[in-house]
C-alpha cells in the first residue's frame, strides 16, 4: 500500500547532493595541530606527541578509586554468562551501574558525574566490557553518543541544569540517528520535526536504537522542514522517551552483543518543546559528527579490553595444552599468533591512550586520531579475537556453556568473536571510515586545488585555484624529497643501551609519511575530480596512515614507560615486535597502492548485477525467509505492542 501523500518521505537525493550535506557538517577549519593530519601531508610532527602527555596527579586519584569500585562490582555482582544466556542485562546490575555513578562518568561534578578523564572513562568501559561487553555498550552509548556528550558541547545552560543531574545517576540515554533506510547517508533522513508554535512535531521511524529500549532520555536527528523563521535542516533534540506518541515497536536480536537494549522506535505526532531543540535548526548532523569525535575512542577502548583478555587466555591455554611432545605455545605457527596478540594489543593501548590524554589535554585537534583508532581498534580487536579462536582449535568453536558441561574452563572465545564482530561496522563502519578519513587527510589538498577539479566552478575559479595550488606545491612537494628519517642519529633518544633500538621505526615512519604524502599527490594529479570514486586506493592509504600512527604511538609509550621505569624494557620489546609486523603490513599496501584488481573487480561487479553470473548461483537453496530487503518505515501510529521498559 502507498503512503498518503502528504505523509513526508525519503528525500530523493542524488550523490553530489549527499555528498554536499556531509561536506557541510564536517568541521571546517583547523584550528589546533593535529598529528595525524600532519602525518598525511609527509610531516612527522613527533613534538606533538612527544614526551607523551600525562594525566594530573588528582585525575589520576579519582580515575583510579573508582576503577577499584568497579572491579569490586564487576567481579561480585556480573555475571557475564547470564547475560549471555537471557540475553539481558538484569535490572539488578543497572541499578548498581547507577548506584556506582558509572552512567555520569563522563559528566562534571557539578551536576552529580564523576567527572572523569577520557583517559580514566576508557579504561572503566574496558574493564566493564570484559566483565560482558553488552555492559561496555550500555556505558557507552548512553554516554559517548548519547544525550550527555551533545549536551556537554552545543546545549544550553538551561539544558544542562535540566538533564544532565538525571544523567548522571538514574536516567539512561540513546542515540537515534539511524532510519531502516538510512545509514551512513544522512542527507535522506526521514524523521521530520514540524514546528507547531513553541514546540516541534516529530514523525518517523528509527532502527539500531542502542539502549532505546530501555532508554529514559534520547537525543533525535531529524529533519525541519525549511518555513517563514525557520532555517530548516537536520536538527537534535532531547527528547522524553515515555512522551505520548513513541512507541518501542521491536527489540532487536543479533548474532552478538545479546544483552543490548537495541530497538525500532516510532514517532507519531510527538511533541517536544522547543526549549530542547540542541543548537540551531540545521545543525544536527555537525553535532553527530562532533560528538562522535571524541565519543569514537570509546569502541577501540573495548578492544584493548578484548586484547588483553586474549592475550591471559592464550597464555594460560597454550602452556597447557601440548601436542608433539611440547606446549602448542612452543611450536611456531602458534606462537607467532601469541606474538601478534601481544604486540598488537600493546600498540593498541598506547594509540588509544595517547588519543584520549590528548582529549583531555585538548591542546590537539583529534579528529583524525580518534577516527584512526576506532578504525584500527576495531579492526586488529577483531583479528585478535579471531586468532584467540584458532589458538584454541575446537574448543575455540565450542560455547563456554558447554564446554562447562563437560567439565572445563568455560571460556566464551566464541562469544568473545560474535561480540567483536559489531565493531567493524558500529560508529562507522570501516569501509565509511576509510572515506571519512581520507577526506580530512587530502583536506589541504581540495582547500588550495578543490576548484581546479570541481566541474561546476567557472574557469576564473579554476584559474585562481591553479595559482594558488602552484604555489602551495611549489613550497610543499621539495619538503617530501629529504627528512629525518634519512638521518641515522634521527631520533636517538629512542636508541636506549640494552633495549631494542626503536629509532630505527621512527625514522621509518618519517620516510613513510613522505611516501604517503607523495602518492596521495600523485594520485590527485593522475584522477583528479576521479579521486573520490577510488574508494580502494583511499582505503588502502587511511590504512598506512593508521599504521604509521600506530607505530609512531608504540614507540612513544614504550619510552615514557621505559622513563617512569614501568616495565620499560618489556615494552621496548613489544614495541619493537609490533613495529616490525607492522611495517611489513605497511609495505604491502604500498605496492597495493598501484598494483591491484580494483579495475577488474568493478566489471566483475557489473556482471554480477547484470545477471552475468546467476548460473554460478545454482546448487542451492537460499534458506531465507520472504519480506522485503527494507522494512516499511511510513510515518503513522504504531500498531503493535510498545516494549519500551525503563529501569527504574
Amino acid at each position: 500500500m502507498s503512503a498518503p501523500s502528504d505523509i513526508p518521505q525519503a528525500p530523493k537525493v542524488t550523490e553530489r547532493e549527499a555528498r554536499q550535506v556531509a561536506e557541510a557538517a564536517r568541521e571546517q577549519d583547523w584550528r589546533k595541530p593535529s598529528f595525524a593530519k600532519e602525518l598525511f601531508l609527509g610531516r612527522f610532527r613527533l613534538d606533538l606527541i612527544h614526551p607523551h602527555p600525562q594525566p594530573a596527579p588528582d585525575d589520576v586519584r579519582r580515575g583510579e578509586a573508582f576503577l577499584a569500585r568497579l572491579r569490586d562490582f564487576c567481579e561480585t555482582r556480573v555475571d557475564g554468562a547470564r547475560i549471555e544466556r537471557e540475553a539481558r542485562i538484569p535490572d539488578e546490575v543497572i541499578d548498581g551501574l547507577k548506584e556506582l555513578g558509572a552512567l555520569g562518568m563522563k559528566i562534571e561534578t557539578k551536576y552529580g558525574g564523576l567527572g572523569l578523564t577520557q583517559v580514566y572513562y576508557n579504561k572503566a568501559l574496558a574493564l566493564a566490557g570484559s566483565a560482558n561487553p553488552s555492559i561496555g555498550a550500555l556505558l557507552s552509548a548512553h554516554q559517548s553518543i548519547g544525550v550527555p556528550q551533545p549536551l556537554k558541547m552545543f546545549g544550553t545552560q538551561e539544558q544542562k541544569d535540566a538533564f544532565l543531574p538525571r544523567l548522571a545517576r538514574t536516567d539512561i540515554s540513546a542515540f537515534l540517528l539511524t532510519e531502516p533506510d538510512v545509514g551512513s547517508d544522512p542527507a535522506r533522513l526521514a524523521t521530520t520535526a514540524v514546528p507547531d508554535g513553541d514546540h516541534y512535531v516529530l514523525d518517523g521511524v528509527k532502527l539500531w536504537t542502542t539502549n532505546g529500549v530501555v532508554a529514559d532520555l534520547l537525543v533525535v536527528m531529524a529533519r525541519v522542514p525549511g518555513s517563514e523563521g525557520h532555517k530548516g535542516g537536520i536538527t537534535a533534540f532531547v527528547v522524553e522517551a515515555d512522551s505520548p506518541g513513541i512507541t518501542v515497536e521491536h527489540r532487536n536480536a543479533f548474532m552478538g552483543l545479546r544483552g543490548i537494549e537495541n530497538g525500532v522506535t516510532r514517532f507519531h505526532q510527538v511533541r517536544v518543546p522547543a526549549a530542547n531543540r540542541i543548537g540551531p535548526e540545521g545543525a544536527g548532523l555537525k553535532i553527530a559528527l562532533t560528538t562522535l569525535n571524541t565519543g569514537r575512542l570509546s569502541l577501540p577502548a573495548m578492544c584493548v579490553g578484548v586484547g588483553k583478555w586474549s592475550l591471559k587466555i592464550a597464555r594460560e591455554w597454550s602452556a597447557v595444552r601440548e601436542q608433539w611432545g611440547r606446549p602448542v605455545a612452543r611450536h611456531e605457527a602458534v606462537g607467532a599468533k601469541i606474538s601478534f596478540i601481544a604486540a598488537t594489543t600493546f600498540a593498541l593501548e598506547a594509540v588509544v591512550d595517547l588519543s584520549s590524554q590528548m582529549a583531555d589535554e585538548s591542546r590537539n585537534d583529534i579528529r583524525i586520531e580518534a577516527a584512526l583508532a576506532k578504525l584500527y581498534g576495531s579492526e586488529m580487536g577483531w583479528l585478535i579475537s579471531d586468532e584467540l579462536v584458532q589458538i584454541r582449535g575446537g574448543r575455540g568453536f565450542e560455547t563456554a556453556a558447554s564446554l562447562a558441561a563437560r567439565g572445563e574452563r568455560a571460556v566464551p572465545a566464541e562469544q568473545m568473536l560474535r561480540d567483536m564482530r559489531i565493531n567493524r561496522i558500529f560508529e562507522g563502519s570501516t569501509e565509511i571510515m576509510h572515506l571519512l578519513i581520507a577526506r580530512e587527510a587530502v583536506d589541504a589538498h581540495l582547500k588550495v586545488a578543490g576548484d581546479i577539479i570541481d566541474p561546476d566552478k567557472p574557469l576564473s575559479d579554476k584559474a585562481k585555484a591553479g595559482a594558488n595550488a602552484a604555489g602551495f606545491y611549489a613550497r610543499w612537494l621539495p619538503k617530501l624529497v629529504s627528512g629525518p628519517g634519512q638521518l641515522p642519529s634521527a631520533y636517538g633518544e629512542f636508541r636506549v643501551p640494552g633495549h631494542p633500538d626503536l629509532s630505527v621505526h621512527l625514522r621509518y615512519v618519517e620516510r613513510s609519511a613522505r611516501k604517503l604524502a607523495r602518492s596521495t599527490f600523485y594520485a590527485m594529479s593522475r584522477w583528479q575530480g576521479r579521486m573520490e570514486t577510488k574508494q580502494g586506493f583511499l582505503g588502502r592509504i587511511v590504512d598506512i596512515g593508521a599504521e604509521l600512527f600506530a607505530m609512531s604511538a608504540a614507540c612513544v609509550r614504550a619510552e615514557h614507560l621505559r622513563a617512569d621505569d614501568d616495565h620499560g624494557r618489556e615494552a621496548y620489546q613489544l614495541a619493537d615486535v609490533f613495529c616490525r609486523q607492522s611495517r611489513i603490513r605497511v609495505e604491502e599496501l604500498f605496492n597495493r597502492l598501484w598494483t591491484n584488481t580494483d579495475d577488474i573487480d568493478k566489471r566483475v561487479v557489473d556482471g554480477v548485477l547484470s545477471g552475468t553470473y546467476t548460473w554460478l548461483e545454482e546448487g542451492v537453496i537460499d534458506p531465507s525467509g520472504d519480506g522485503p530487503w527494507i522494512a516499511d518505515a511510513t510515518p503513522g501510529p504504531a500498531t503493535g505492542e510498545n516494549v519500551h521498559r525503563p529501569v527504574r
